[in-house]
Order: structure tokens, then sequence, then C-alpha cells
């Protein structure tokens, strides 16, 4: 499928290379011979450069911009990385696990840290599902913390919709896609929940009840995010916990980050809450 899509770059690269160097040409009064004396290359090379059929090496290029008087400047850009690669989080790593588990569990099949390419944009899907009875795929995104929800809004926006491809790839025929925020069960996260529940409200308006009927009829589902905390030490059926702004009450298991890697340490019966 690349490969294509590079020829015809190329083509419009090597276009756009004959209008420079035959418009640079006429310009200086230079017949096509002038031009290749100039530049310390044939005749050929200056009229296969202007029809665009050339495939010249980058010094040739240099060469005949030089005997133009152009000043070429070669920039490389580097694919733009989303999210970054898979860390050695250990935090976040405990949750994927635990989050992959539970839908395995529940007969959906998982794949985590899925990488997604469009030439331009690298990212990784934390975890993509698929429960193969009812075609329905999750995207879902894993967080530890929140610090950038807009950030967090525009990658699942590319995650959903490159998912399907990836999905194909492994091998699955989706035809029904949705997508989760699923963060750790802290005051730090809810914090930050309950400061952005507007955005909150408008970006993820399915819940942790609404989620926990879907994996249990997922044709259910719909194209909507949803939000919901997870706890990777319960063991509890129902595993997807409600924000205060849901309605919870009680207190959440962990102050932040630093206090469930803490917890993970230390046995069970030494957990703070429950």
């Amino acid at each position: 499928m690349d490969r294509p899509r590079r020829s015809r770059q190329r083509v419009t690269v090597g276009v756009r290379l004959g209008r420079i160097v035959r418009d640079g040409r006429e310009r200086m009064g230079l017949s096509k011979t002038g031009l290749a004396d100039r530049a310390a290359v044939s005749r050929q090379m200056i009229a296969e450069l202007e029809d665009g059929s050339a495939n010249p090496t980058l010094d040739t290029v240099v060469a005949v911009l030089d005997g133009l008087g152009l000043e070429v400047e070669v920039v490389v850009r580097g694919p733009v990385m989303i999210g970054g690669p898979p860390s050695g989080d250990a935090a976040h790593a405990i949750c994927s696990g635990y989050v992959q588990r539970r839908l395995e569990a529940a007969g959906w099949k998982t794949a985590r840290e899925v990488r997604i390419d469009d030439g331009r944009y690298v990212g990784w899907i934390d975890l993509l599902a698929f429960h193969e009875p009812t075609g329905v795929l999750l995207v879902i995104e894993i967080k530890t913390r929140i610090d950038d929800l807009g950030s967090i809004e525009r990658s699942m926006d590319w995650y959903t919709r490159a998912a399907m491809n990836a999905a194909r790839r492994l091998g699955w025929r989706p035809f029904r896609i949705g997508s989760w925020l699923v963060a750790l069960a802290s005051d730090e996260v809810e914090t930050r929940i309950h400061d952005d529940r507007q955005t909150i409200d408008a970006a993820f308006p399915v819940r942790a009840a609404e989620m926990t009927a879907w994996l249990v009829d997922p044709s259910r589902l719909r194209r909507a995010r949803g939000l919901a905390l997870i706890d990777p030490r319960s063991r509890r059926r129902t595993w997807l916990i409600r924000s205060r702004i849901d309605g919870r009450r009680s207190d959440l298991p962990y102050r932040g980050y630093g206090d469930f890697m803490s917890s993970v340490r230390r046995p069970t019966t030494g957990r703070r809450r429950r």
C-alpha cells in the first residue's frame, strides 16, 4: 500500500523541480547546453529534469540549481509521535494489563500498544478490543493521570479514525466502533475530572454504568466516547468505577499515582481505602 503513494510523491517532486529548472534557465537566458556546462552535467540530464523524467542524485540537483544561482536547503523532518512510543511506566502497564484481562474474561479479543501510522504521524493505541459476535471494536486510552484533556481528545479522535484499519491488520472484521477513556481511580484524577466537568460532559457522555452494560451486550454500543475509572487491584465483578460527578459518594482507593505505586509494593491488607 505504501509504494504507490511514494511513487506519486516522487512524480510530483520531479515535476516541480522541472519547472524550477526550466523557469530559472529561461530567466537567465541559458540554453540547455549552457546550463549543462555550468552544472557539469549532460544536456540530456537537463532535458530529463525539465520534463520530470529524471531520477537525479541529490548532488546533481544541487549542482544544477547552483548553476542557476539558486540556494539549496535540505530539511528532513521525522514523523510526529502522538502519545509517544510504549514506555516503561509501571503503573500504566499494570492498568493496561488489568483492563485487558477483564475484557478477555468477558469474551473480547485484545491487542495492546497497537501502532498506527499515516506517514506523517505515528501513534500507539493503548488497547484495542474486538467483540467478534457483534463486530464491535473498542479503542481504549488508559491514563494514570489526566494532564491535558484537550490533547487526550485529539489523540483519541485520531486513534478512532485509524482503528478500523489497525483492526483489519490484526485479522479482525469490525463494523462498529466506540472509544473509552479509562483512568486510575485516584483523588488526583478525580480533581481533574471535576475541574473540567463541562468538557468531560461534552466529550465523554457515556459513563461507567452504561459502559458496563455495553460489555454485557456489545450490540448496544453506539459511536460515542465513554469515561470510567478503574482500581487495578480490585477483584470486584463490576470493575468500571463511577467518578464523583456521576454520583459516587465513597472514597476512591488512591490519593494519586504515587499512592497507587506504594500500594502495589505493600500487602493487600495495607491498602488505604476500599
